[in-house]
């Protein structure tokens, strides 16, 4: 399973294997997802504000294109670690903002708090991209969501989930913030509901 905790032209991502009661870290990396030749491309509605909306989404739009190709290369990189380990990649978990999100690109450039939004729903849609062409299915899950979704899917409280998610970085090293303890935790959360679809 591949966990992802998005921010502004990057990723942190954990690769978990193993079983649903002894999770297995197997790799953790940080997936790039801008280029340095595309100026603005960390936050590209930034970018675009004050533009004529024709040219705002032309530039969106090469932006968006460069986001999901680099998603999609990096998700080819990591589904071969995961096969090298001898883990198939199943599913990926993506952490979402609570932000708003669904508004028209006019109505997003006149709101510097959807502008700050939309920055990272941009990535996180890349991610659902590069998942797509792989034909890796996603899943979002509002962060302030995911800890009791976990607590009552793994049948564990919060304190014991936040130990061995720790325990999980105690066995790989740092780095092991919170971007990483959030996606091993989705993926985990993943890694059991394959299994429990696989026993229906």
């Amino acid at each position: 399973m591949l966990g992802f905790a998005p921010h502004c032209g990057w990723a942190a991502v954990v690769v978990l294997g193993g079983t649903p009661g002894e999770p297995l870290v197997l790799a953790r990396e940080r997936l790039e997802l801008t280029e340095a030749r595309l100026e603005g491309a960390k936050q590209p509605y930034h970018a675009i504000e004050g533009l004529p909306i024709g040219d705002a989404r032309a530039r969106l739009t090469g932006f968006e294109a460069s986001a999901a190709r680099l998603a999609a290369s990096g998700l080819r990189a990591l589904a071969h670690t995961a096969r090298a380990a001898g883990v198939e990649a199943l599913a990926a978990g993506i952490l979402d903002s609570t932000g708003r999100s669904g508004a028209t690109l006019e109505a997003i450039l006149a709101s510097h708090a959807l502008i700050h939004s939309a920055d990272g729903q941009h990535f996180r849609a890349a991610l659902e991209a590069g998942c797509a062409a792989q034909g890796l299915p996603a899943t979002r899950i509002r962060q302030r969501d995911l800890g009791a979704l976990a607590a009552a899917e793994l049948r564990r409280s919060p304190a014991e989930l936040r130990t061995q998610v720790a325990r999980l970085g105690r066995e790989i090293g740092a780095p092991w913030g919170a971007d990483q303890k959030g996606a091993a935790l989705i993926a985990w959360l993943l890694l059991v509901r394959s299994r429990g679809a696989a026993a229906r």
